[in-house]
């Protein structure tokens, strides 16, 4: 195992974990300051979309043109970069639709709100969390992929896609362990589910380097930038933007989503 793979790992790894970082937030803070939620959100989603679009969309084109003619390798690209897409929209399909586990969660909502549900028991509390878990879990699984994928092509560009997916798993770590905390009234069990729901990431790169890397070439690789490209650009227009807006600050998110862009672009060439 070589020292980008390490690298790689090590990043997938960060991103994952940082649900826990919603969890602690959601502990520690009393309240959600929903501008700079809204900005970083969008701030993600700006170097998800850039990078998505910029970096790895045409790096799997050069790849696949170059191995299949112009005309074949960007039919190719296309289709792994909409299959991306496909692949995240039936994961989101398949995950129970009892709660979103991307919806937009306050910390207040600690006391506010699931703490205080009359008529709702902790079984039920404790249930909601679990699976709210397990859904984010299963999400969280192609994030991994992906983390590791880009971060496998160029350690700058995996950087930039774990310090955005982290920012991402934030909010997520507040929607698992909200209804854990007010369920056991215990914040160590909260932030025990909040980090086990985010090491699906770690796994879907454990895996693909099981089982992608002794078998990869020029032309799988090319195959995986497309999918994550269409993967991540899924993610952020389906997932980091509308949980932004729904912090109630709409332009801000867009502001954030700009800025995201030209520093990621401004990195990248400076960088290379």
């Amino acid at each position: 195992m070589n020292t980008t793979v390490i690298m790689a790992f090590g990043l997938t790894l960060i991103a994952g974990i940082s649900t826990g970082i919603g969890s602690l937030m959601a502990f520690f803070l009393k309240k959600t300051n929903t501008k700079l939620l809204s900005i970083i959100l969008g701030f993600s989603a700006g170097v998800m979309i850039y990078i998505s679009t910029v970096e790895l969309f045409q790096d799997a084109r050069e790849v696949l043109t170059a191995e299949f003619g112009n005309v074949l390798g960007m039919w190719i690209t296309l289709a792994a970069f909409f299959g991306g897409m496909v692949v995240i929209a039936i994961i989101d399909k398949l995950i129970p639709s009892f709660k979103n586990p991307h919806e937009a969660y306050k910390i207040e909502e600690i006391e506010t709100t699931y703490c205080q549900i009359k008529g709702v028991n902790a079984q039920k509390l404790m249930k909601m969390g679990v699976l709210t878990a397990i859904a984010i879990a299963i999400h969280n699984f192609p994030e991994g992929i992906a983390t590791f994928i880009a971060a496998f092509k160029d350690q700058n560009t995996g950087i930039a896609i774990a310090i955005a997916v982290a920012i991402h798993n934030i909010p997520e770590g507040i929607a698992v362990s909200v209804p854990i905390y007010c369920a056991t009234g215990s914040k160590k069990k909260a932030l025990v589910y909040s980090f086990l729901s985010g090491l699906a990431e770690p796994l879907g790169a454990l895996l693909t380097y099981l089982f992608l890397m002794p078998i990869m070439n020029e032309t799988l690789l090319g195959i995986l930038f497309a999918l994550v490209a269409g993967i991540m650009v899924f993610i952020s227009l389906d997932e980091l933007l509308p949980t932004a807006r729904e912090y109630g600050e709409e332009h801000l998110s867009t502001y954030g989503l700009v800025a995201g862009m030209a520093v990621i672009a401004i990195s990248l060439m400076l960088l290379s």
